[in-house]
């Protein structure tokens, strides 16, 4: 029986990276040996097994031939007959499958350590269009080695586009395109992941909403022009993720210009507050991929009060508390933090009113800390008031010292 590291720790220790988990194959053995040595299995079918000090994984080296449709159509031989070789070639990529043995010597069969210092992203095998997961993880290792100038080979890209023909991403499950996706937001320029989603056509299947949105041009409610969506999605995209690495906060930036396809005209519209068809996309591609509550709220009220925000500076006093209270900044005033990455998008001219010298955020951040200051030790006489009378007046009161603050401000 033979142990090697495998994988991403291989990958990340030639690419100067820091090596967060480790995977191991195991050459030589079967899975009653590995019961014998106290390993743990995982699942009746698989040959992966937890160590029993380290609790790291250790696989059974095998071989894969597809039997069926989507990433789980596959038969795998796992005897110990398999050789190093055999289990990696089954691999996606020619720099996830490399070796290393105890002594610390690299094993690379396909030529990963060439593709790294080329910075190209290239499949190991034929078998690679086998499997439709493949796509959405080579736009995965795309978004997070693009800033070290890693690129898709021509080859790859033709096996990825055939696979998007074949239709197998259809069998993809909701929770795996997710999983997938949220890894991709996690990189350092998460905008390439959708980017190269859309080149080799797996957008109209995956993400249909974003793919709507890239080959069209939608006129602007804020101004007399039209606007790319897509492009401007991912500028916000990219620049928010230059400044925090939180997934919901990356994901609601990059969503909140879908309301703009739904066209209104901006005159006299100084009351609109929370606009529910700019959510309603939202909500099927949510659903559809049954991404958690959690992620979806920020997403929906970005979304939501993308109107409302940009146009801050004209809404009403009473809006402008009442969104606070919606985002419940009273019991979780770190959630004001979300909003310190926005910015005015647009150039609203027709408003002569508007001087803008300070971003979006920090307006927002300002507005919170002058109404924050209004609690219940504000109440000139606690004793005349009691239950919704004391949220009654706390409500009035910080519309009035907001209303004082913004007079003398803007």
């Amino acid at each position: 029986m033979k142990i090697y590291l495998v994988g991403g720790a291989v990958r990340n220790r030639l690419l100067g990276f820091p090596i967060n988990d480790r995977d191991w194959v195991v050459v030589g053995s079967s899975p009653q040996d590995m019961l014998k040595k106290k390993y743990q299995q995982v699942g009746k079918d698989f040959p992966v097994f937890i160590h029993p000090i380290t609790h790291e994984e250790y696989a059974l080296a095998r071989t894969e031939k597809k039997n069926g449709l989507g990433y789980l159509g596959f038969l795998c031989n796992f005897s110990p007959n398999i050789t190093l070789k055999e289990d990696l070639m089954r691999r996606d990529l020619t720099i996830n499958s490399m070796a290393q043995d105890e002594s610390g010597k690299i094993i690379d069969f396909f030529g990963g350590q060439k593709d790294i210092k080329r910075r190209v992203l290239r499949h190991v095998s034929s078998s690679f269009k086998e499997d439709p997961l493949r796509v959405l993880r080579v736009a995965r290792f795309a978004a997070m080695l693009s800033h070290l100038g890693f690129y898709i080979s021509k080859k790859t890209l033709s096996f990825m586009k055939s696979i998007c023909n074949s239709k197998e991403l259809l069998y993809l499950t909701p929770e795996r395109i997710w999983k997938e996706t949220y890894k991709g937001l996690c990189t350092p320029n998460p905008q390439v992941y959708f980017q190269v989603l859309h080149r080799c056509n797996a957008l109209m299947y995956l993400f249909p909403e974003i793919n709507y949105f890239y080959s069209r041009e939608f006129s602007s409610v804020f101004a007399n022009k039209y606007i790319n969506i897509v492009n401007k999605s991912f500028i916000q995209l990219s620049r928010v993720s230059k400044k925090t690495q939180n997934v919901d906060i990356r994901l609601a930036y990059f969503f909140q210009f879908v309301g703009q396809i739904y066209f209104f005209s901006h005159m006299n519209k100084k009351n609109i507050f929370f606009c529910k068809n700019s959510v309603f996309l939202l909500n099927n591609l949510f659903k559809r991929l049954k991404v958690p509550k959690e992620t979806q709220k920020f997403s929906i009220l970005l979304c939501g009060f993308h109107y409302f925000l940009q146009t801050i500076e004209i809404q009403s006093s009473e809006l402008i508390v009442n969104f606070f209270n919606i985002m419940d900044l009273w019991r979780k005033p770190n959630r004001v933090d979300q909003l310190l990455y926005l910015d005015f998008d647009y150039d609203l001219t027709f408003y002569k009113s508007i001087n803008r010298n300070k971003s979006l955020g920090f307006l927002l951040q300002r507005m919170f800390l002058i109404v924050k200051t209004v609690s219940i030790d504000s109440l000139s006489d606690k004793k005349l008031f009691q239950g919704i009378q004391i949220k009654n007046e706390l409500y009035r009161l910080r519309v009035q010292r907001l209303q004082q603050w913004r007079k003398n401000n803007f």
